[in-house]
């Protein structure tokens, strides 16, 4: 307690030492800070910024040189003429808290915060909340005055990215389903969707930029460099489908805060291993939580787009899951039109039989989708759902899988939650498809499983591109997308869909450690899976998909991979290269194995070609190494279990 009213006092001094010019907050570590100034000296200077730094290896490096702040709300401008009017006293955040899905079971986290009080010509308020932590920062806008009702017209948040900043960066898309661009410099200018990874020029820190915490007094935003090659503003959403002209607009009451502007920095793993999405997120407002259960679900519109119209088909894919020993198996569109056999209560009674759960899936994302795919609507309104959820109930459904939002304006944020909070009462899992990309409410909401918001397997359906470009998209998606949260891709396919893929067998089988999933969707047919020799199969069968915790061993975005999860006493490792073959070394000193215990170690690895694997079985400590070979877009998964 000494130590924490020590190390309180000394930011709080640091605070004030000279308030007219800076305000500067540290991380409980010393890494991170963020700094907030203006551009004119004194407390009346008109317009703010914030500086993100990062220390380590006795070196401080500029992160984000300039973050520009301010609202424009429809009553007056809160950029422009503020009056810095007080800084809070610092608080120090320590949380700890449990996940029942993500990166880890148990998570921790250490900050310092403070607000920051302006106000405008006219005295309205206007408040900053800024926090440093271990691994980032974040902040975020308040308006504290009790009653009021206003539309934001702009937010100016922009982040500064000087050119040689290398960037990894994905086109801003309503379904989030494009492939991540590496550039230098901001030479593209457009609007860009979350989260966005940079390497500063110096190449010794790494920083993502991501938002959090959204809620429905809000909208999601984007980022733009349209017009500053090298500023990244938050936008609003655009009217849907080309109807109507610029940004949709959110409407506020008072009082409010904005959602966190959330900077993930550090090394390369410290990105990779964050947690820092759901740690600003609000915590659980779900009191019983043991319906809630992880798992892998066989999946057939992968192999057979309409297969859910086959009842045959859909009870193969229910014997698929029950030989795999996957609790779940979903029945995605056309369920209502289901023949060939039998109808949905039947198939449903079969996967009963089994032992398996059944997941359903809607297209209900909106009444703006054109998609026509049934069964359609029938999520729209409480109403719905309550009649939907209550049905569901009674077949024994545990799921919902709910498509085509592909919005992220005000009022479809307001319908993710609705949706969430009604699934809640009902006790059912659910994952958005065509959607945002994650923004914390998986800790708030723990029975959202899963998201799509990824370019993922289903794209060997749509065309011939992504036969060329999944093997370096699949490098990039752990430093990028994954970090946020739980991302459906649909791995693990070693047979073809539509169009090929030429990732080969070690490459797949390591998708099943290196993408995070609440709800795990393995997506190849059944002979896909039946036909691997006995060590891959057996390795889908335990390979878990909830974790207690993370660790990158190395890699780079567009080149490779590799990382261990553990579960229990048991650790995971998988591996993948992107265009080139790979020799490594995998030393297991990397301080997650327990020393002084014996593990047997799994590892399979490309063969001679690429639909070949290779097993061996090992005894290793914390002190012994391995080599593995990669071929050229080739992979490899181990597993580490105590000798008992």
């Amino acid at each position: 307690m000494r130590f924490r009213i020590f190390f309180i006092g000394f930011i709080y001094l640091s605070v004030f030492s000279a308030l007219s010019q800076k305000t500067v907050l540290i991380s409980p570590n010393h890494k991170n800070s963020i700094e907030l100034f203006n551009t004119q000296n004194g407390q009346n200077a008109g317009q703010w910024f914030l500086t993100i730094k990062y220390s380590a290896h006795s070196k401080t490096t500029e992160v984000v040189p300039k973050i520009t702040l301010g609202l424009v709300r429809s009553d007056q401008d809160f950029s422009k003429e503020l009056k810095l009017i007080k800084v809070g006293k610092p608080i120090s955040i320590r949380e700890d808290y449990t996940s029942i899905h993500g990166k880890r079971s148990h998570c921790t986290n250490s900050a310092n915060e403070i607000t920051i009080a302006f106000e405008t010509p006219s005295k309205a308020k206007l408040n900053l909340i800024l926090r440093a932590y271990n691994d980032g920062v974040a902040f975020r806008y308040e308006f504290p005055e009790k009653s009021g009702s206003f539309v934001v017209k702009d937010e100016l948040t922009a982040y500064a990215v000087p050119d040689s900043t290398k960037r990894w960066m994905e086109k801003f898309n309503p379904a989030n389903e494009g492939l991540y661009s590496t550039m230098e410099d901001g030479k593209v200018q457009q609007d860009w969707g979350y989260p966005a990874l940079f390497n500063t020029p110096e190449k010794d820190c790494w920083f993502l930029i991501h938002e959090a915490d959204l809620d429905r007094n809000y909208c999601g935003t984007k980022l733009s460099n349209s017009a500053d090659k090298t500023n990244y503003k938050v936008m609003f959403p655009d009217h849907w489908n080309g109807r109507g002209k610029g940004e949709v607009l959110p409407s506020i009451s008072l009082p409010w805060k904005s959602p966190w502007r959330v900077v993930i920095v550090g090394a390369l793993s410290d990105i990779v291993e964050s947690t820092l999405v759901d740690d600003v997120s609000s915590p659980s407002v779900i009191a019983k939580t043991d319906w809630i259960q992880p798992g892998v679900a066989s999946w057939n519109y992968w192999s057979d787009n309409h297969g859910t119209r086959s009842y045959k088909t859909v009870c193969a894919f229910a014997d698929l899951a029950a030989e795999m020993g996957w609790p779940y198996t979903l029945l995605d569109w056309e369920w209502d039109s289901m023949a060939d056999g039998g109808k949905l209560e039947d198939a449903l009674k079969y996967i009963h039989s089994k032992g398996i759960k059944p997941l359903m899936w809607y297209n209900s994302g909106g009444d703006h989708t054109w998609v026509a795919s049934s069964p359609k609507d029938r999520m729209l309104t409480h109403e719905n759902r309550v009649e939907e959820f209550t049905k569901l109930k009674k077949l024994g459904v545990v799921g919902v899988k709910i498509d085509f939002f592909e919005s992220e304006k005000q009022d479809m944020i307001k319908y993710y939650l609705d949706i969430l909070d009604d699934a809640a009462k009902f006790e059912m899992m659910v994952y958005f498809h065509g959607c945002l990309v994650p923004r914390g409410w998986a800790r708030t909401y723990p029975n959202l499983m899963t998201y799509e918001g990824v370019r993922g397997a289903e794209w060997y359906n749509n065309g011939p591109e992504f036969t060329t470009t999944a093997p370096e998209h699949n490098t990039i998606l752990p430093f990028t997308r994954n970090v946020v949260g739980a991302m459906d891709y649909t791995p693990v396919t070693f047979t073809n869909s539509q169009f090929p893929h030429i990732t080969s067998y070690g490459h797949e089988l390591a998708l099943s450690v290196l993408f995070e999933s609440g709800m795990q969707h393995f997506a190849d047919r059944p002979e896909g899976y039946y036909t691997l020799p006995d060590a891959a199969k057996t390795f889908l069968k335990n390979v878990p998909n909830a974790w207690d915790n993370i660790k990158l061993l190395d890699g780079t975005p567009g080149t490779d991979i590799t990382m261990a999860r553990q579960k229990g006493n048991d650790w995971y490792i998988g591996g993948i290269s992107a265009n080139n073959m790979r020799e490594k070394r995998i030393k297991l000193s990397f301080g997650f194995l327990t020393e002084g215990v014996k593990y047997k170690l799994t590892l399979i690895t490309d063969g001679k070609h690429d639909k070949e694997l290779s097993t061996q079985y090992l005894v290793v400590d914390k002190s012994s190494s391995v080599d593995i070979k990669m071929l050229r877009r080739g992979g490899f998964a181990a597993s580490l279990k105590p000798v008992l």
